[in-house]
């Protein structure tokens, strides 16, 4: 079975992020022999949206966490049971599968209950109550499986079986005083024992020794409405093995029943263990049906999501729980962060405008050709990390790989970026928290908390109806999360400039990052167009510099 990995862009994704990851997870299957999967961290902007419609390419699944799940883990597989089964078949199954709990379910797995080992040699080591079949509401299908039995004569299906177990090892005289309507008898070949048990009312006769029975008892059972079934077993043997016909549910525990879904967290499942004493535990699946039980020493060898990280290498952007998980490798295009492994990984991270560039260069470098609608989308990221190749951070990798991926994905590079332009950078319809969350990232710059919205538009008079409201809840996010400051970028597409609106505490480092005084809460930066390259450094410089 091949491992699963996934393969994500950062928190709040923009569309290097999401095609990069989808373009790896297709050169990864072609060239390893890996399962992977890419995955999403948030909601699609317009932009990326377009991109996939337009190249028919299926979004990424949304995941919240990678932290190690039961589902992660190696449970027992085991086959849960009705609540009619026998106890001896329990116990059967039981040593089958090595286990020492099995989940009870109904007719659509749902979960019933459990039933242990315990429960299967307590129920059998204290029961005296020889109504035992009775108050269990046991069913002759069990009696006849338990005891290998086969039926002589059947008077109904599934007869009630209300009375208590005799075994009839006294004469005909002494068996009329003990047997009463409805019991369960057990005897030998002895005919005058049989006769006196039918004549009393008894409901199931089981003659043991695999004697044959006379066509008169027969006739005698069909009058008095007693069924008969014939046993390999001694009487001996009988008596001791039709207690174990009793169906679990009798025995079963089926109140205060500690269990755990796929989706639950192993942290979490071993603190609930600690705090219990049970062998082993349930587990249902998102549908509520039971697919196995878990025990602490699944805990043990607890297996790890394996991750490989695209578009970024800083843990504030990276999806919850990346310290549970095991980092294969990251592909990027910004500057060093910081994301700690405990092993070596591949790391590749190359000064271009777009980690799309460099996948498409690990295509080209083994030989390889992306598919027609991955070619497209890869063409799709470079064109809008880098604006069409007119930001700073674009290099002539950048203006090779897309060209090249263009002739693949038979797209003219300036038509297909103005309709993508288009449809992904119109304000129209958009809150103001659509339009300050769809690609805000967080920075840690020493002590300084810092987060950077960027938008870019080829409308920048559409921007202007919001711009108050957007900076009350820049002003909110700012004091509710603690950061120093922050800044959105609006970024003219058609006339390559960006207007910034900073809020926070630290203004002034902006003012000494770009060396310029803040207009209330505005600036415009003229040919500034890359949060990576142009805004990013001047405001770490800005910091390093103070005292």
């Amino acid at each position: 079975m091949k491992d699963k990995v996934y393969i994500t862009g950062h928190k709040n994704p923009d569309s290097d992020s999401i095609c990069s990851a989808l373009a790896y997870a297709e050169f990864k299957n072609k060239t390893s022999s890996l399962n992977a999967i890419p995955v999403r961290l948030g909601e699609l902007n317009r932009e990326t949206k377009f991109i996939l419609n337009y190249f028919n390419v299926e979004i990424p699944t949304l995941i919240e966490t990678v932290k190690t799940q039961v589902s992660d883990l190696d449970i027992d597989n085991t086959v849960p049971i009705s609540p009619d089964t026998s106890l001896k078949m329990a116990w059967s199954m039981m040593k089958k599968y090595g286990v020492k709990t099995l989940p009870v379910v109904d007719e659509n797995d749902s979960l019933l209950g459990v039933v242990s080992l315990s429960n299967l040699t307590s129920n059998y080591m204290d029961v005296w109550d020889n109504y035992i079949l009775s108050k269990s509401e046991t069913k002759i299908q069990n009696i006849l499986d338990t005891l290998c039995a086969k039926p002589v004569y059947m008077y109904s299906d599934n007869p009630q079986l209300k009375g208590k177990i005799i075994v009839a090892a006294l004469d005909a005289n002494e068996i009329k005083n003990l047997v009463e309507p409805e019991d369960i008898v057990i005897c030998g070949n002895r005919e005058d024992s049989q006769l006196s048990a039918i004549e009393n009312g008894a409901a199931l006769l089981i003659v043991t020794g695999n004697h044959s029975v006379k066509e008169n008892i027969i006739e005698l059972a069909k009058d008095k409405k007693t069924s008969i079934i014939s046993t390999p077993f001694d009487t001996f043997t009988t008596s001791r093995l039709i207690i174990q016909s009793v169906p679990v549910k009798y025995v079963m525990t089926n109140e205060k029943i500690i269990g755990f879904n796929t989706d639950d967290f192993v942290d979490e499942v071993r603190e609930i263990m600690l705090e219990t004493r049970y062998r082993s535990y349930p587990v249902t699946n998102r549908d509520n049906k039971v697919i196995g039980t878990i025990s602490r020493y699944h805990l043990i060898s607890k297996n790890r999501k394996k991750v490989i990280i695209m578009d970024h290498n800083e843990k504030s952007q990276s999806v919850h729980g990346l310290e549970d998980a095991e980092v294969l490798e990251i592909i990027d295009h910004h500057r060093i962060a910081d994301i700690q492994t405990g092993l070596p990984i591949y790391f590749r991270n190359e000064p271009v405008g777009s980690t799309s560039t460099i996948v498409a260069s690990m295509f080209f470098e083994n030989g390889i050709r992306p598919s027609k609608k991955i070619a497209g989308i890869l063409c799709a990221a470079i064109i809008s990390d880098t604006l069409l190749l007119k930001s700073p951070t674009s290099t002539s990798v950048d203006k090779l790989m897309l060209n090249r991926l263009s002739d693949i994905a038979n797209i003219d590079i300036e038509d297909f970026a103005k309709e993508m332009f288009k449809a992904g950078t119109s304000l129209e319809g958009k809150t103001p928290k659509e339009i300050f969350s769809q690609d805000f990232k967080v920075f840690s710059i020493k002590d300084y908390k810092i987060g950077v919205s960027q938008v870019g538009t080829m409308y920048i008079e559409s921007f202007l109806p919001v711009k108050d409201d957007i900076l009350t809840l820049m002003d909110n996010v700012c004091k509710d999360q603690n950061f120093n400051l922050v800044i959105l970028m609006v970024t003219d597409i058609l006339n390559g400039g960006s207007e910034l609106l900073v809020v926070g505490e630290e203004k002034d480092i902006v003012e000494r990052a770009f060396n310029v005084k803040l207009d209330g809460p505005y600036i415009y930066l003229p040919d500034v167009l890359s949060r990576k390259k142009q805004i990013i450094p001047p405001l770490t410089s800005a910091i390093n510099s103070l005292k």
